[in-house]
């Protein structure tokens, strides 16, 4: 990659601002979904993408070439349902699926985990207050966001079923844990999109809120781009942003900017 530099976090106010190094002809843009783009919900269902949003992220795309990726923990068919009628090259469940560009076709990285996992955990969960499942089919998220004490006994339990099956991993995230096959991450999506033509050769960055980002801002680092954290200073983070509001603002700055010049 062209790029090295590490800007300052978002607290320098000697920084030069933030929109005019994330110039939409030079960088490839990858971002989380919920607590980045959107704000988190009581529940991943209850969500919501403003239209501003939706406008916002159809110039970057069209800026950008097609640079522009989500990268979630939502399968890529959810994502397509929340942000219609846009649809965006994307990665879903933590780096299970992967489509490189909006036209083609969604690429799984792993399997469906077993049957009889998924349905010990769904099990589990219904025996445990306040906590929610999301089967994702390769993955399994328990979201324990109504009842936060119940986190460390939570996961206990879930690091029993690691344990039990090497092939497995259990990913934390801000009060949700989920199972899902060891090997693949937001990080390895990430490289994966860099590869493609409409990627490469550009300056990468990553905006993300949760450590099951971290993956792929350690991706990021490594090819010399830069890393946006929302509501709280990660390790690899350049740049901290209070939360996914400011993300917004952010991005309609930087379409404006872009359209004008």
């Amino acid at each position: 990659m062209h790029a090295t530099f590490a800007p300052p976090k978002a607290h320098d106010r000697s920084a030069a601002p933030l929109e005019d190094l994330l110039n939409p002809r030079q960088c490839a843009f990858f971002f989380d979904v919920d607590g980045t783009l959107i704000d988190i919900a009581i529940h991943p269902d209850a969500v919501s993408v403003p239209k501003s949003l939706l406008d916002t992220l159809d110039i970057l795309d069209r800026e950008t070439g097609g640079a522009l990726a989500l990268v979630s923990g939502r399968p890529v068919a959810g994502l397509d349902a929340l942000f219609s009628p846009l649809r965006l090259a994307a990665s879903g469940v933590h780096g299970a699926e992967v489509r490189l560009s909006p036209d083609a076709e969604t690429a799984r990285q792993s399997p469906a985990l077993a049957e009889g996992l998924r349905g010990a955990v769904a099990a589990l969960a219904r025996d445990l207050e306040g906590v929610l499942v999301e089967d994702k089919g390769s993955s399994i998220a328990l979201h324990y966001r109504l009842n936060p004490e119940i986190g460390p006994r939570l996961r206990e339990t879930l690091a029993g079923f690691v344990a039990a099956d090497a092939g497995l991993a259990l990913l934390p995230g801000r009060l949700v844990f989920e199972l899902k096959h060891a090997g693949h991450d937001k990080g390895s999506a990430v490289r994966q999109f860099m590869q493609t033509p409409a990627f490469a050769g550009r300056t990468p960055v990553f905006m993300g809120d949760d450590v099951t980002d971290e993956a792929a801002f350690a991706v990021i680092k490594d090819m010399g781009g830069i890393v946006i954290s929302v509501g709280r200073d990660f390790p690899d983070a350049d740049v901290v942003l209070p939360e996914a509001q400011d993300v917004r603002a952010l991005l309609d700055t930087i379409a404006a900017n872009s359209r004008r010049a």
